[in-house]
């Protein structure tokens, strides 16, 4: 608790310092709380001579690598953010200040248990990139490859629990106090993004996930994955094949290579659509930073992809709905959309469909027949939010990487062709993976993925079927046996029908001697009264003897 309280007041100070008051909407703030934050950033006047972008991302270094990373979301969505405040937070993708080189020298002779000077034949001690959560050298082995060697920061896991912490009271806080809190399930969305950044300081993890995306585009010409060097890996290095390209983000230089734009951007969206759907394994931090291009053909450029830390992946049913939906919205078919809303439970099950069908054509429809510039993806999902508030959709935390994804995918998108049609380049690839999925080769290749269980449990199949005989027999036997008794309890009742009002007033005779008879006289039987022994025996004869 008193370390949130210490976290919480740390980011009011770097607001008050960093004069972030400049993004906040003053207007909306009560008058108090208005004047109060006026005063307090008259405090941090002296950082007002920077401008407004180099502020904020100052203040985002300050604070540590969660907020961090979320400027390097911030910086891919062009469409939201001024050209002057996007290339500043650009600069946190691999900008970040260094640590020192000696202390990753440190780093790495303590995980990988050897001096440096024999782990390499050279190393460079100043580093070539420096990030969020680990900076990059350049080495050579003594075998002569050359090698890029990755290192955590040091102490940054006690920053980053710090910041969890926080960011579950807030979201404990916001899940009490607000219905639309609640509705967007925050502890569940910092859950997930715990696991997530926990793993970023796991490069063990990092290297495994590396060579699995690697085996997934074997001879690719969509996307070329860096080797590892699995001898020099451990939790806090790694060591990878250094690789030669041009970063995405370098406009200038791509155009001067001559690179086609519109298939290096039609490739980006191909290369996602695969991970997500073939391979169900997608790389989920995808910012410029992370993207290279081998431009040695550009008129078919070749992706590179390096820093693996965030993978995501969904099953079978995630990802037959979500492409179920995406095919819905590209035909415009928004009554299946409703409708495939409510069957998976995002929202609930008395949801008027066609409310719901008619609230989300009035978001979407303008998206279609534009090509990518045109459209304020912005405004669209501020339309989206509306909806989901009127018909309370929730956030599903299993998509939350893929729709960060699909935001770094659209930032990418508008600067490497603006006039990309995000929506025509993706339908035939989805049309084509639902065909696969209902088709042949899918019912052959699940045959193939059960075929060993079946040839496992094959010599049990006599006894089973044996043993099943002999069920469906006693079933038979006790079905037969249940009939015959209860044909005899009808015959028996049509023959007895006439005796039933006796037996009836001979159960009222019993039930009324119990009543008048003392219970201490049933010690001694002759002390039993008349008229309950009287009682007693015509119930007895009116029960058993009355024909």
């Amino acid at each position: 608790m008193f370390t949130s309280a210490f976290r919480l007041l740390r980011i009011v100070y770097t607001i008050i310092r960093y004069r972030l008051d400049a993004f906040i909407p003053l207007h909306l703030l009560p008058w108090h709380l208005r004047y109060t934050l006026g005063l307090l950033c008259l405090i941090g006047r002296n950082r007002a001579s920077k401008n407004k972008a180099e502020r904020l991302r100052l203040a985002l270094e300050s604070l540590g690598p969660i907020f961090v990373k979320f400027g390097q979301i911030l910086s891919t969505r062009r469409d939201l953010l001024d050209d002057d405040l996007a290339d500043e937070l650009a600069k946190l993708q691999d900008k970040v200040p260094a640590f020192s080189g000696e202390v990753a020298q440190a780093i790495i002779e303590r995980d990988l248990k050897s001096p440096v000077s024999e782990l390499f034949a050279q190393f460079d001690s100043t580093p070539l990139a420096s990030a969020s959560i680990a900076q990059v050298h350049t080495a050579t082995l003594h075998s002569g490859e050359e090698v890029v060697v990755k290192v955590i920061r040091p102490n940054i896991e006690k920053t980053i629990r710090q910041d969890i912490g926080l960011l579950y009271s807030l979201a404990n806080l916001v899940a009490k106090t607000s219905e639309d809190g609640r509705r967007l399930r925050p502890v569940e969305v910092v859950t997930d993004y715990e696991y997530t950044i926990l793993d970023e300081l796991d490069l063990a993890k990092e290297a495994a996930n590396t060579g699995l995306l690697q085996r997934n585009f074997t001879n690719s010409d969509l996307l070329y994955v860096p080797q590892v060097y699995w001898d020099y890996c451990h939790r806090n290095v790694m060591v990878m094949e250094r690789i030669s390209g041009i970063p995405v983000a370098n406009i200038d230089a791509l155009n001067q290579a001559n690179t086609d734009m519109k298939c290096l951007a039609e490739r980006g969206v191909e290369i996602f659509f695969t991970q997500v759907f073939s391979h169900s394994f997608f790389h989920a931090d995808m910012h410029p930073g992370n993207i290279f291009v081998d431009v040695s053909n550009p008129q078919k450029p070749k992706y590179i992809a390096i820093d693996c830390a965030i993978m995501g992946s969904l099953d079978d049913a995630d990802k037959s709905y979500l492409a179920r939906n995406l095919l819905a919205f590209f035909k415009r078919d928004y009554r299946l959309v409703a409708e495939l809303h409510v069957e998976s439970g995002w929202v609930p099950k008395g949801t008027p469909v066609h409310a719901f069908e008619s609230a989300i054509r009035s978001v979407c429809e303008p998206m279609f027949a534009k090509p990518l510039k045109d459209i304020s993806f912005g405004q669209v999902l501020i339309g989206l939010f509306q909806t989901a508030r009127r018909f309370n959709m929730e956030v599903q935390p299993q998509l939350v990487l893929l729709e960060k994804t699909l935001l770094n995918i659209e930032g990418l998108g508008r600067q490497l062709y603006p006039d990309l049609d995000l929506w025509v380049t993706a339908k035939p690839f989805l049309e084509r993976w639902m065909k696969e999925q209902m088709g042949p080769k899918r019912v052959m290749e699940e045959v193939s993925k059960q075929a060993p269980e079946w040839a496992g449990q094959l010599p049990q199949i006599p006894n089973l079927v044996f043993s099943a005989l002999q069920q469906i027999s006693l079933q038979q036997e006790q079905t037969k046996a249940q009939t015959e008794a209860i044909t005899k309890l009808g015959k028996y009742i049509k023959k007895d029908r006439q005796g039933i009002p006796f037996r009836l007033l001979g159960l009222i005779s019993l039930g009324a001697a119990w009543v008048t008879t003392d219970p201490s006289s049933l010690e001694h039987l002759k002390n039993v009264d008349i008229m309950s022994g009287g009682l007693f025996l015509l119930g007895l004869y009116l029960i058993v003897l009355k024909p």
